[in-house]
């Protein structure tokens, strides 16, 4: 007799028109039809289908895994892709600076100034008069002399002198008294009985006495010893006498307050002091420091000069001619208060000027044609007393940085502008043009180019909402699967074994439940935010932390299960016919709880999704460049961002919304399949 499948027995009856018998409504006891049933698989996915929101939300589900992972294959632009435009800006382009402060550079030799002498530089050359070629001042340690090269030039020269004489309240030492021995040790002449009036005035306490008409002081040393000293007043040389008609001379320069003064073809110094003047020879000078109020402009645009070069130039323009730095010859020409500098084939090279030009930045970056333009009309400005002027002119492009853009050839990209020129109350002048600015394209609006235009750093829009879709799905993914595992191991060993294993279980689910897991997630971002933690590594550690945090409420479920399905009969047949304890739970338990863990996996995820984009939006989850929807919304959280780029955060949270709402429509979808209590 032949053997014949059910299957293959309705398939003939198909064939020979039984059905049209069923559809007569002929059906018989022993019709073969009558056993045809359908697997509880097929149950399951018939009831979720005739759920139409379960189904809208699949769709819905799949529809945004193709977009985010399948839609960045096809997209021509990558997340972290920063996109350039260029823009017509109106710029403050440069600034113009009339030098009013004398700015000192060392010559090349060891001579060494005092910091108090130099901080007093612009001053002291501020005192000196038009006519005054020359000034001496005095530090703490030595005296100097200013000496007037040219106009807006100066050098501090340091002087050599000896004292020659004083004027005015003056002191002179005498000699040392030694009260132990009653003894007075004189530096010079003696003078009689002033050992005796020493010894009184001490006896007395008298720090100054008289002798005759002479007038003496003391002052207390180590051991009892006294320096004595006689007050004097009028000229008091320091050596020999140099005649009266020096002390003339000195007399006129300190009523005169001068500060040096001429006699016999030498040069005197004047330091002034408390009470009276101390008067100086000048021996040498050596120059240590040059001072100037003009800047220096090379004509090739920001090239840099060695010191040797500004100082030799500087040395130089006193009388104009040649000078040599850097191993060069170079010839400097007066120009009316401005010095053009020549090199040794007769070409241009620099020039000295008051006026200080600079890009807005305080770069040095502008053509030299363009700064002598800008001077020019700057100085007939001042000349005409006039605040504003326009004048045309030619300036290159520039990027964000303020760097000139060149084409391919490397030939500057110039274009011609406007530059309104203003005077500011402070009398720096203030340069203004409309220019094209290549720079990043922050926050463009949607164009073709860009579906849903860039966000603050240039990146396309469109492009991050695809991958940051990657990582908020990922997350979602990997942290139930985590939970799951964390989950049915520790439930299915509290469910089956019981006792005290099911009381450990579950006093450490308890504690999880009582754990603050959004808290305690914040403080671990905090502390991957002070330690720097890489992007991909804090990822990692965040799908780790919400695993851990989330496996409890799995675990009570898979137990409370197990503890129902273990005293059944298919559970007792297991045990009696010797089945190992890991393929009784593994094998035959976990697979009867397995519909509801997917229903907790499913509605669960949306949740799970939402906790990753509020992460990121505090800014403690995945950090820039990599995208999530989260870290998105973050980047234009403020009020401000939110009002004028609503194209970047309204898609992202559409989009978080539908996922979350997919999820929850899909789990409740599961739900009601798997309950064997819903309607065929």
């Amino acid at each position: 007799m032949a053997q014949y499948s059910l299957n293959e027995v309705l398939k003939a009856r198909e064939a020979q028109g039984h059905k049209s018998e069923v559809n007569h409504g002929e059906m018989h006891l022993d019709d073969v039809a009558r056993v045809k049933v359908l697997s509880p698989g097929r149950k399951v996915f018939k009831r979720f289908m005739r759920n139409r929101l379960a189904v809208f939300g699949a769709c819905l589900l799949i529809t945004m895994f193709v977009f985010c992972f399948v839609g960045p294959l096809f997209y021509a632009y990558s997340q972290t892709r920063i996109f350039y435009t260029y823009e017509d800006q109106n710029i403050n382009y440069a600034m113009v600076k009339y030098n009013e402060t004398y700015n000192g550079y060392n010559l090349d030799n060891d001579l060494s100034t005092e910091t108090k002498v130099v901080n007093a530089m612009n001053s002291n050359i501020k005192k000196m008069t038009e006519d005054q070629q020359y000034m001496s001042v005095f530090g703490e340690n030595g005296a100097y002399r200013i000496e007037k090269l040219a106009e807006n030039i100066f050098t501090l020269n340091v002087s050599d002198v000896k004292q020659a004489a004083s004027i005015g309240n003056s002191q002179k030492k005498v000699g040392t008294y030694n009260q132990l021995g009653k003894e007075l040790t004189f530096d010079d002449e003696e003078i009689e009985g002033l050992a005796e009036a020493v010894a009184a005035a001490i006896k007395s306490k008298t720090p100054e006495f008289e002798l005759g008409d002479r007038h003496f002081i003391y002052e207390a040393g180590q051991r009892k010893s006294y320096t004595i000293y006689e007050k004097m007043d009028g000229v008091q040389f320091t050596g020999a006498s140099l005649g009266e008609g020096f002390e003339a001379a000195l007399t006129e320069a300190a009523e005169a307050k001068a500060n040096e003064f001429e006699y016999g073809g030498k040069t005197y110094a004047l330091k002034a002091l408390k009470e009276r003047f101390d008067a100086f020879e000048i021996l040498s000078t050596e120059p240590a420091k040059v001072y100037t109020t003009l800047s220096l402009d090379t004509l090739e645009t920001g090239k840099a000069v060695s010191n040797e070069f500004r100082v030799n130039s500087l040395l130089a323009a006193k009388e104009g001619g040649s000078f040599t730095a850097d191993g060069s010859e170079y010839n400097i020409v007066n120009n009316d208060g401005s010095y053009a500098i020549y090199d040794a084939a007769g070409n241009e090279y620099a020039e000295l000027s008051r006026m200080t030009v600079r890009r807005y930045s305080g770069e040095d970056s502008m053509s030299f044609a363009l700064k002598k333009l800008i001077i020019e009309n700057v100085q007939d400005m001042r000349a005409n007393n006039e605040k504003t002027r326009t004048i045309t002119c030619e300036i290159p492009e520039q990027d964000e940085q303020g760097s000139y853009v060149t084409d391919e050839n490397g030939a500057l990209q110039i274009e011609e502008t406007d530059m309104h020129i203003s005077r500011k109350e402070t009398g720096e002048y203030v340069l203004n043009c409309d220019q094209t600015i290549y720079k990043i394209d922050r926050f463009g609006k949607p164009t073709s180019a860009h579906i849903l235009g860039t966000d603050g750093d240039g990146f396309d829009v469109f492009a991050r909402i695809m991958y940051g879709g990657r990582v908020s799905l990922l997350v979602g993914f990997v942290v139930v699967f985590l939970e799951i595992i964390l989950g049915v191991i520790m439930g299915g060993l509290a469910g089956y074994y019981g006792k005290w294993v099911d009381m450990l279980v579950m006093r450490l689910v308890d504690i999880f439940y009582c754990l603050p897991s959004m808290p305690i997630l914040i403080i671990i971002g905090a502390m991957m935010d002070a330690q720097r933690v890489e992007t991909r590594i804090r990822l990692v550690v965040m799908i780790a932390a919400l695993g851990i945090m989330g496996w409890a409420g799995v675990a009570r479920m898979v137990r409370g299960q197990i503890l129902s399905l273990r005293e059944q009969e298919f559970m007792v047949a297991a045990e009696a016919t010797g089945i190992k304890v890991r393929a009784r739970i593994f094998r035959h338990l976990i697979p009867n709880v397995m519909p509801q863990l997917i229903v907790i996996a499913t509605m669960g995820m949306g949740g799970t999704i939402l906790t990753e984009s509020t992460l990121s939006y505090l800014g403690l989850g995945v950090k820039h460049p990599l995208a999530t929807w989260g870290s998105m919304i973050n980047s234009v959280s403020s009020s401000t961002a939110m009002k004028y780029y609503p194209y970047i955060w309204i898609p992202v949270g559409i989009l978080i919304c539908l996922t979350v709402i997919a999820f929850n429509f899909v789990g409740d979808g599961l739900r009601d399949a798997y309950d064997p209590k819903s309607k065929n």
